[in-house]
């Protein structure tokens, strides 16, 4: 099964109008296809290009799929006008060893590069935020690779902060430098 999103999209000369909606079974192809796309992008010169490279879309369609019933976690798919999902976000239950209770985390929000500086972004994060305050949590935490100054900004810019964490091999990070930002929901 393909992704519906068509490859090249010219998202710029769309109007944004961001949509967001809960993700379903279905749409576990589409947000492996928008993960290992926006990995292969976003951290190009970040990770090896092998490691890059060799990004499996179906092992992660299978890790989606089970993210997707998963208990406690939700997964956002968004799209742009009538261009259906090209970005996702998924929060649940904070995973740190030093999570207080009342933390959620910001599992992951990845976008196609077509999609980027349309708002959908901002929408997804926005989304994930309501997620996690009407789930209970009080606090929400994201990990972000400690080079990549575009994620770190996005996430300044709504507001979030680094609280002088820092991790490494978190997930896929390939062992490079990972810190958190928190946002009080």
């Amino acid at each position: 099964m393909a992704c519906s999103t068509p490859a090249n999209i010219p998202m710029t000369d769309l109007p944004a109008a961001p949509t967001i909606r809960t993700a379903t079974v279905e749409d576990a192809r589409a947000i492996a296809e928008i993960h290992v796309a926006s990995w292969r992008w976003a951290y190009r010169g970040e990770m090896s290009e092998a490691f890059l490279k060799d990004l499996d879309v179906d092992a992660r369609e299978i890790r989606w799929r089970g993210t997707i019933q998963e208990a406690g976690t939700t997964v956002l798919v968004g799209g742009v006008d009538d261009i259906d999902r090209v970005g996702f976000s998924c929060v649940g239950p904070s995973r740190d060893d030093d999570a207080r209770e009342g933390d959620g985390e910001l599992h992951a929000i990845y976008l196609l590069q077509e999609a980027t500086g349309v708002g959908l972004g901002r929408a997804l994060l926005e989304g994930a935020n309501s997620i996690l305050r009407d789930s209970g949590y009080r606090r929400a935490t994201a990990w972000v690779l400690e080079s990549n100054v575009r994620a770190r900004t996005f996430y300044e810019r709504a507001r979030w902060t680094w609280d002088g964490s820092r991790s490494e091999h978190r997930f896929d990070c390939a062992n490079l430098p990972i810190v958190r930002y928190v946002f009080d929901l």
